[in-house]
């Protein structure tokens, strides 16, 4: 156990000494200021906006900064579904993929157009390198760009006193993409392509087994298995951004556990790191950009702990394993007495420290790459990511989404501290007003409502069952699982529930696009109403929201709201098979 503390505390440590200068780095560049990138890019980002005639200086209020978000994002979805259910006729497709059914070409295209990136097909089988690189790729970049930019318009309406402007969402968007997105895909890429991962457009490629394979068919028959096919393509590069992105789309359906998504533990070291880097990165750039540095700190340490927590929860039930695992000899027993752990699911490659740490780092970020299956956790290890997704993805969470879906529940907190004390709410010295609670409770709701809706349905259609691997209370975790994947953006699955089926595609399409765009929205609402007010002037009644009690409280609203909108799905599956493991 002490083997695996070490290795989570070298990853955090490892995460705050990067995330801190990418996040006064961020600042600049949404800030319109001088980088060092700027005289290699500048020329760049000036041709782009020549190209599509993009006004730079044009300021943008929160409507129209709302209807461009989501022209671009539903114009993103239509081609992407489009390329998907076409993939057979589309150029880069050595292999001659077909096409995908509409349903699942429905779902995938909302999952990637969202963030959210769940997959109920298995990459190297079912797309092309066309829609790998041209398709989910582009969205890789712009989904997670969509996210940065919604937070800096709502960064502008704190900052900014009695305007109307936001911001322009399509410079937003070139500047993340250009100076943010790409540069650090490029770094991570010709890292893990030093370490195995390939970036070609070759064929698959066949290799004679060692030992020949008989495979027994249902009818009685036999087939004799000889060759192998390995599966290569572009995927160096779609795995740099799938992690920075907060995206976490496998480009082969064994996700960062196929030893060529994450070869090595250096590999595994970037990538795990990368999940979460820019979520973090962002509460110091927030705090930049508000002028007050301890604003991003207070919330940075909210998640924090949040994740600290979480962590040593999940290690601890991995590291403990089963009594059944236990019982049954299957777990080695060292001579000094420790036990192994459950590696059931786990890569030996990576071992419980690194599959813990990544399981919490993908849920808490609304990432969903996995290097270890989930499904095989124990009870309360597979239940803390889930309550992770559920909880918002606000522990960190993706990339801009996790941050504003943050100061949602902040908004939620000053509010209830004002109505302890009877003094109207503040924060960073604009008034919170009733139109500014109703837009975060929206923020807050969205996600607990969308996924107890969806998985109540589906869990009472006989079909639904005939999709799940495990009866019982673990066959309800899966189903709770899938729906707060979905509703979380989070994209990781319990890898034991066939998803792909028309209800199901269309069902946890809908609850993705429902939470990505209800509190991008109220999100910008919020700013479009904070943007046109006066600030306030500090005073003895004003609630700090930088100190130790605020931090406080803010972590208590995140675990009343989240965790108890949860508590009993969660004790009729994680918990009800916790007991059932003891008993």
């Amino acid at each position: 156990m002490t083997n695996v503390a070490v290795q989570m505390i070298g990853y955090c440590i490892i995460l705050v000494l990067l995330a801190i200068p990418l996040g006064n780095y961020i600042a600049k560049v949404m800030n319109g200021e001088r980088v060092f990138l700027s005289g290699i890019l500048r020329p760049a980002e000036r041709g782009i906006y020549r190209l599509l005639k993009i006004d730079e200086n044009e300021d943008m209020d929160w409507k129209k900064y709302s209807v461009c978000t989501a022209v671009f994002s539903v114009f993103s979805l239509f081609v992407l579904w489009f390329i998907l259910c076409f993939q057979k006729f589309l150029p880069m497709n050595p292999q001659g993929t077909g096409n995908m059914s509409w349903h699942l070409g429905f779902n995938t295209a909302a999952s990637f157009a969202t963030n959210t990136n769940w997959q109920a097909y298995s990459g190297e089988s079912a797309l092309s390198y066309f829609s790998q690189m041209v398709g989910l790729n582009f969205q890789n970049f712009v989904s997670a760009a969509v996210g940065i930019v919604v937070l800096f318009a709502l960064i502008r309406g704190f900052v900014r006193v009695k305007k109307t402007g936001l911001g322009n969402f399509y410079a937003d968007m070139t500047r993340t993409v250009l100076y943010v997105l790409i540069p650090l895909s490029v770094i991570v890429s010709l890292v893990i392509a030093s370490q195995g991962t390939p970036q070609t457009f070759s064929r698959y490629e066949e290799t004679e087994l060692l030992e020949p394979v008989t495979v027994e068919h249902e009818d009685g028959t036999e087939t004799v298995v000889t060759k192998q096919v390995i599966p290569l393509g572009p995927a160096a590069s779609q795995i740099a951004i799938k992690q920075l992105g907060t995206n976490g789309g496998g480009f082969f359906g064994n996700n960062s556990a196929h030893p060529f998504e994450n070869p090595t533990p250096l590999s595994n070291l970037f990538e795990m790191v990368s999940i979460l880097l820019i979520p973090a990165a962002l509460c110091f750039t927030f705090g930049r950009n508000v002028r007050d540095k301890r604003q991003g700190i207070a919330i940075f340490l909210a998640m924090f702990i949040l994740l600290a927590v979480s962590l040593a929860v999940v290690g601890a039930a991995e590291q403990s394993g089963t009594p059944q695992i236990s019982q049954s000899g299957a777990v080695y027993t060292g001579t000094d007495g420790q036990s192994g752990g459950n590696m059931e699911g786990k890569e030996p490659r990576f071992g419980i420290a690194s599959s813990t740490t990544w399981a919490v780092f993908t849920t808490a970020a609304s990432n969903g790459s996995v290097n270890s299956m989930h499904d095989s956790y124990t009870p309360i290890g597979g239940m803390i990511p889930m309550l992770l997704m559920q909880l918002g993805e606000v522990v960190f969470g993706g990339t801009g989404c996790g941050l504003y879906g943050m100061i949602g529940f902040a908004v939620l907190t000053v509010f209830i501290a004002g109505l302890m004390v009877g003094r109207t709410p503040e924060y960073l010295c604009k008034k919170i007003e009733p139109f500014e609670m109703k837009m975060a409770v929206l923020v807050c709701l969205a996600t607990p409502v969308a996924i107890l809706v969806g998985s109540g349905i589906a869990a009472l259609l006989p079909a639904t069952h005939d999709s799940l691997n495990n009866p019982g209370a673990h066959g309800l975790s899966e189903v709770l699982y899938a729906f707060s994947s979905a509703g979380g953006n989070n994209g990781s699955a319990f890898a034991g529930f066939n998803a792909n089926t028309p209800f199901l595609n269309v069902s946890i399409g809908l609850v993705m696009l429902f939470v990505r765009f209800v509190p991008m929205f109220a999100t910008l609402a919020i700013a479009g109403s904070l943007v046109k007010k006066q600030k306030v002037a500090v005073s003895s009644g004003t609630l700090p929201t930088h100190n130790a009690m605020f931090i406080f409280l803010l972590i208590f609203v995140v675990l009343l709201v989240g965790a108890l909108s949860f508590f009993p799905a969660l004790s009729l599956g994680p918990v009800a098979e916790y007991f059932e493991m003891i008993a």
